[in-house]
């Protein structure tokens, strides 16, 4: 039993040996098929490969000798347009030389030429030199011939002759003189006209325009409501912050703004605008906008001074007079805008100085700065003439004593150092006089309405004061802390009592006076 179990597991054992033999010996004919395989297989990549580089080859010497072609044609163009040029060069040169040598046979032509005459001018130089010896010989002869005759000598002569002509010329001078002195006066009137006329045609005027209202337009009638607010509050809450009246009728999608400052009338307008703009529009609102319309009017003043004296070509002035200039284009002068007459003045100054051979450019400072004492001032003394005035001015800001004096003489008041100070008394008087350039009622008008405005300033508690309504309506916002509701009553009776007794005015004049009591806290 266990021999059985021996040979039957050795015979398992020589199978497994020979199955493994079987399998070595297949795997071995395997590899031998897949070696040849792989060196059949290489040997067509290598053909494949050489076949492929004979063509790359080929392919890339074809490419050389299109590009050596093309390069060889190139170089062919570059030699001959070298060689046209070459040709035009010696062309050029051949040109040259045969003018060069046709020149330089006019040359020697002329030169010959020249020769001839030089020698031609000599001999009538040597003949025009005995002649000249003769000629004086002679001279000398007749010199000495006639001091025999009259028994004078040549020097007595001429001392005679020259004391009779001494007194023949002064005497037709004296008459000479004189009739130049009545010409010149006959003349002098004419020309000063002629210069004056000239200047007036080479400068351009603007017609004046009396503006006491604006027109603010709006897209529709709606915004009329928004403006007005509830029971009229955002409508006092505009006029009592900026001094102008604001009037709201039947006219189509337009406000009328009335007041006789033009400054207030632009800050009304536009704080209006943005406010309409934004569509916020309620009293503390109407007041943030009204303040900073007020600093953007005031860097808008300065603005227009800077532009102003860069317009005219004037350097160097001080801050504070170009501030003065710029506050110009919101002031008028018997209803004349003040900036474009000053600006007038200065171009009429500058061409007047010009036709007079002056200095042009200190003739337009003058005449620009000659009404900068009819700017309203805090601290000026109202009671001082604006040319005195402004005077006191330039000479605080360091303008040249020649400026200063035609501002102060322009009217006058003071005596006239310098050829500007007529100049600009000249000037100002043809911007002033022309045709339409001022108008006197509207002047007093507006001057009326400001002493209404200083007669409510002189009472204490009065805050703020504006003149509405054409100066038929005094509207005076007091201080709540300082006035009650009866001290209110008898302040507009005191002062309707003081205008009837100080001012002359048409109609009757109604004093309005505003106290308003105001609660405001703050939660954080």
């Amino acid at each position: 039993m266990d021999q059985t179990v021996i040979f039957s597991i050795a015979g398992v054992a020589i199978g497994a040996i020979i199955g493994f033999v079987i399998a070595k010996l297949m795997e071995r004919n395997n590899a031998s098929k897949l070696i040849k395989n792989s060196k059949k297989s290489a040997s067509s990549i290598l053909r494949d490969a050489k076949s492929q580089g004979e063509s790359i080859k080929k392919d890339k010497m074809l490419q050389a000798k299109e590009k050596f072609i093309e390069l060889k044609s190139e170089h062919e163009k570059v030699i001959l347009s070298r060689d046209k040029k070459m040709a035009e060069a010696e062309k050029r040169t051949r040109d040259k030389e045969s003018q060069t040598s046709s020149e330089l046979a006019k040359s020697k032509k002329l030169n010959t030429e020249l020769d001839a005459k030089q020698k031609d001018y000599n001999h009538r130089i040597d003949i025009l030199d005995k002649k000249q010896e003769d000629v004086d010989k002679a001279h000398k002869r007749q010199i000495e011939q006639l001091e025999v005759i009259s028994s004078l000598s040549a020097e007595d002569a001429k001392s005679q002759l020259v004391e009779s002509l001494k007194g023949e010329a002064k005497t037709e001078a004296n008459v000479y003189i004189q009739a130049k002195m009545e010409e010149a006066k006959m003349t002098a009137q004419q020309d000063a006209k002629k210069i004056i006329i000239n200047t007036i045609q080479r400068i351009g005027t603007e017609e004046a325009v009396d503006n006491c209202v604006s027109v603010f337009n709006i897209e529709n009638d709606d915004v009329k409501g928004r403006i007005i607010g509830r029971e009229g509050r955002n409508i006092r809450a505009i006029e009592a912050a900026t001094g102008v009246e604001i009037i709201v009728d039947d006219t189509p999608e337009a406000i009328i703004l009335s007041c006789f400052d033009s400054v207030r009338r632009e800050i009304a307008r536009l704080s209006l605008h943005k406010l309409v703009t934004d569509g916020r529009i309620h009293p503390a609102r109407i007041e943030e906008v009204v303040k900073k319309t007020q600093k953007q009017i005031e860097q808008e003043i300065i603005e227009v001074g800077k532009r102003t004296v860069i317009d005219l070509g004037i350097h160097g002035l001080n801050p504070e007079l170009i501030k003065m200039v710029g506050r110009m284009k919101y002031r008028s002068s018997y209803g004349q805008n003040l900036l474009q007459h000053s600006r007038e003045v200065a171009k009429l100054c500058g061409i007047m100085a010009a036709e007079l051979g002056l200095n042009p450019k200190l003739a337009k400072r003058a005449g620009l700065l000659h009404d900068i004492g009819k700017v309203p001032d805090a601290e000026a003394d109202m009671e001082t003439p604006h040319a005195i005035l402004g005077m006191q001015w330039a000479e605080k800001f360091g303008e040249k004593p020649e400026v200063c004096n035609a501002i102060g003489a322009h009217h006058d008041e003071i005596e006239m150092t310098s050829l500007l100070s007529p100049i600009v008394q000249v000037c100002d008087a043809i911007s002033g006089a022309r045709p339409g350039a001022r108008r006197q009622v509207l002047d007093s008008y507006i001057q009326r309405l400001k002493d209404l405005e200083d007669i409510a300033f002189g009472f204490q508690g009065v805050k703020k004061a504006y003149a509405i309504q054409a100066g038929r309506e005094l509207r005076v916002i007091v201080e709540s802390e300082r006035v009650n509701d009866q001290n209110a009553a008898d302040l507009s009776f005191s002062i309707s009592q003081k205008i009837q007794t100080d001012m002359t005015y048409p109609g009757q004049v109604k004093v309005t006076v505003i106290r308003e009591t105001r609660a405001v806290n703050i939660a954080k």
